[in-house]
């Protein structure tokens, strides 16, 4: 893809800066009730019942994902969507025993990931300037962003899931080699952790659990 020119760049420009405008014309903030339902009233979940999720929810999911930043939008997060028995057979072998049956009832289990050969799609992704030597040839700044950013949109794919209805388990009771022995040999992706996608049994949830108070863990500077 080739770069835009400088005519076309102050266009492009123009309009994400009007569309921002627009945006924030429309709605400037989240109702509390939206808050809630991805926040702030939300809870992480560990059974599950037997509706199903369409592929194309799936696909939603995904595109909210996508729209959330990252650094020079490198973008390094993939995901797979375990949804047959004999892709949950295979990833069960990776988990802790006790996690099995959390996996096994969800309709989906994602397994998010990162490529750590990202940079090498930079010129689609960031295409008016060429920044893949910042990364080429330099593994742990490769693996150290291709995670960091990998993990925020695994968050982000936590948050549009519950916008969109649905209700999630991360898990991190598996072992990353397994799983990437399995589902990832021979590629340059790893595992980051697994989360259940589904709609859920609220019958196994206990009361949630303490969080900190702003003063004892946010200071001012």
């Amino acid at each position: 893809m080739s770069a835009p020119d400088q005519n076309d760049l102050t266009a492009i420009r123009a309009k994400a800066q009007q569309d921002v405008r627009d945006l924030r014309d429309r709605i400037d903030q989240l109702s509390d009730d939206a808050i809630d339902l991805v926040l702030a009233d939300a809870r992480s979940h560990y059974a599950w019942t037997d509706k199903p999720i369409s592929d194309s929810v799936l696909h939603a999911l995904y595109e909210i994902t996508a729209s959330g930043p990252t650094s020079m939008n490198t973008c390094p997060a993939r995901f797979v969507f375990v949804k047959t028995p004999e892709g949950k057979d295979r990833l069960a072998k990776s988990l802790k025993p006790a996690n099995v049956g959390k996996m096994m009832g969800a309709p989906v289990t994602a397994i998010i990931a990162h490529d750590l050969d990202f940079w090498t799609e930079l010129p689609f992704l960031f295409p008016h300037e060429d920044r893949r030597h910042f990364f080429e040839g330099k593994t742990q700044h490769c693996a150290d962003t291709a995670f960091r950013n990998g993990t925020l949109q695994g968050a982000y794919f936590m948050i549009a899931a519950r916008a969109l209805g649905l209700d999630v388990g991360a898990m991190s009771g598996f072992s990353n080699q397994a799983v990437d022995d399995e589902f990832f040999a021979g590629t340059s992706l790893r595992s980051n952790f697994l989360c259940n996608i589904g709609y859920a049994d609220e019958t196994a949830l206990f009361q949630k659990l303490p969080r900190f108070a702003f003063d004892q863990v946010c200071a001012f500077a």
